[in-house]
């Protein structure tokens, strides 16, 4: 017999809260059962000063969620993608994913020194002539800008561009953010250009990262909807809701991350594309902590071989030297002054 609701897991965040909302809009449009949202705390959620990468990496915002499908105290739960471990834990699938957002990682300047405008898209008077390219960024940030982010995979690559900058941890929702910038606190903040577009930010992105510099994290712009593998009640309900093609790059993506040895904090970026129509492209890189080492694969492939094909980039990236970059990542702590990183 139909259930008549489904009780819905997320974070409370801003963004996992659009996302959880975004999930039921679609299934009740689908024809589905309403979803009754349950906000869970998370570990990452209760531990906000410190650097994730110091104690667990981004597995701590989906392991109660996690815990409370498996214990049938939800019916499904609702990720970013990116935040998932690359093995799930037994008995939990990936049902379904929504259409992904811009994948890219965003640079936001402050109100009044380079932004694009707040959310209402108003005009900002005095901001610089306007930046259209990384080199117009680099000249404006200068040589030491404080940039906050709490993300290694982004602090390795942006050091490659811009190896005086400091890079200053900077976590809570959005808005908490944006605030702290446009206060003075940083002279520019890198954030997921797909999390600034849902909530209505997207005026404030002065530049999305080209690829080619900063290649973004695996399942970044794509919201996950986990399930229990045997219950198929829930599965028919999230399968009339799937996009068929960010759930086969997300397909990739994983298989990539799994190929590399899966939850090491090793900084590992990784973008599948849809390209002629029936392919994907992989675009793929693995960094050493500091940014000093960097190992790039790129493969293309059909779209129904999408596991495969990220295998195959994860074993040629392997083969390129990305083993060494791995152990040596796994033995290495996270050197706050080897990284230009405040504590």
């Amino acid at each position: 017999m139909a259930t008549s609701e489904l009780r819905l897991g997320t974070r409370g965040s801003q963004l996992a809260l659009w996302q959880a909302r975004a999930v039921a809009a679609r299934i009740a449009e689908s024809g589905g059962p309403a979803c009754r949202v349950v906000v869970i705390r998370t570990t990452g959620d209760q531990l906000q000063d410190v650097r994730l990468s110091e104690v667990g990496g981004k597995g701590l915002f989906v392991k109660e969620i996690e815990d409370a499908l498996l214990s049938k105290e939800i019916d499904l739960a609702v990720h970013s993608s990116k935040d998932m471990p690359a093995l799930l834990p037994e008995g939990l699938t990936i049902g379904a994913v929504l259409p992904r957002e811009d994948p890219r990682d965003a640079v936001v300047l402050p109100v009044g020194g380079g932004g694009l405008g707040p959310a209402d898209g108003t005009a900002i008077a005095d901001q610089p002539s306007a930046i259209v390219s990384l080199e117009d960024l680099l000249l404006h940030l200068g040589q030491s800008p404080r940039i906050g982010t709490g993300s290694v995979r982004r602090v390795s690559q942006i050091t490659r561009l811009m190896p005086g900058a400091n890079f200053q941890g900077i976590r809570g929702n959005l808005d908490t953010r944006l605030r702290k910038l446009d206060g003075g606190d940083y002279d520019a903040l890198v954030l997921a250009a797909a999390g600034l577009r849902r909530l209505g930010f997207t005026s404030r992105i002065s530049l999305a990262l080209p690829v080619s510099a900063c290649v973004p994290a695996p399942g970044q712009g794509i919201v996950a909807i986990e399930i229990r593998a045997g219950d198929d009640e829930v599965r028919r309900v999230v399968r009339g809701i799937d996009d068929p093609a960010a759930a086969d790059a997300l397909d990739a993506e994983r298989a990539l991350v799994a190929a590399l040895g899966g939850g090491c904090q090793t900084p590992i970026g990784a973008l599948a594309s849809p390209v002629d129509g029936d392919e994907l492209e992989l675009l793929a890189a693995v960094l050493s902590l500091d940014g000093s080492r960097a190992v790039r694969g790129q493969a293309r492939g059909p779209r129904r071989d999408a596991a495969a094909l990220g295998a195959r980039v994860g074993a040629q990236l392997l083969a390129d030297g990305a083993d060494q970059i791995l152990l040596d990542g796994r033995t290495q702590t996270v050197d706050s002054r080897q990284l230009n990183i405040d504590p």
